[in-house]
């Protein structure tokens, strides 16, 4: 039975380390999925094979499991609230499909459908918008527990404690007609949690 690991990151630098050692571990672009704000090129540098040319929308999917690893597989989707977002993996395909409108719900309802819960869909999505990066594996449940060790080691955000922070905020859910963060913005939250 497939089921599905997600994992929100403050440090983009970290969440692309845990790609690589996903699948470094054998897992393949096409069980590995990644989403984040595309504001400051943190992910694609010289190092990676991405930086020619993302796609947009649906097409985004078309690159996705080309060989060359996930991160070359990266491409652009816009997200009503976030703003554009780079992605890659079969969520990228989803979320491309809730951009256009294919997906009821936005980006909650593309996350469920994903396999993540409605709660933690939207703190999910919330971190997405204030600048975090997304980390998901869909893999059969026997090797889910694998991925889900390999992902801990790159010090994902504890997504109860994130919680717990907005709603002391005043925070309630996730929602699409809040003003976009600005790159300023994302990066001051990335800091307020030692990311950077």
């Amino acid at each position: 039975m497939i089921q599905t690991a997600t994992f929100v990151y403050d440090d983009p630098t970290l969440a692309r380390q845990a790609v690589t050692a996903l699948e470094e571990a054998g897992f393949s672009s096409s069980e590995i999925s990644l989403v984040r704000q595309d504001d400051s090129g943190e992910l694609v540098d010289a190092n990676d094979s991405v930086a020619d040319g993302a796609t947009t929308g649906a097409s985004v999917g078309v690159a996705a499991g080309a060989g060359a690893g996930l991160l070359a597989s990266l491409g652009l989707i816009a997200i009503p609230g976030i703003g554009p977002l780079v992605a890659a993996g079969v969520l990228a395909t989803t979320l491309a499909g809730a951009a256009a409108g294919a997906v009821g719900g936005g980006l909650i309802g593309a996350l469920v459908d994903y396999g993540v819960s409605d709660e933690e869909a939207h703190v999910y999505a919330e971190n997405l918008r204030r600048g975090g990066t997304l980390v998901s594996v869909r893999a059969e449940e026997s090797r889910l527990r694998d991925a889900e060790l390999i992902m801990e080691r790159f010090t994902p955000v504890d997504v109860s404690e994130r919680e717990a922070t907005y709603r002391g905020e005043g925070w309630t859910a996730y929602d699409p007609e809040t003003p976009v963060y600005t790159p300023e913005e994302r990066e001051s939250e990335r800091r307020r949690y030692g990311s950077f």
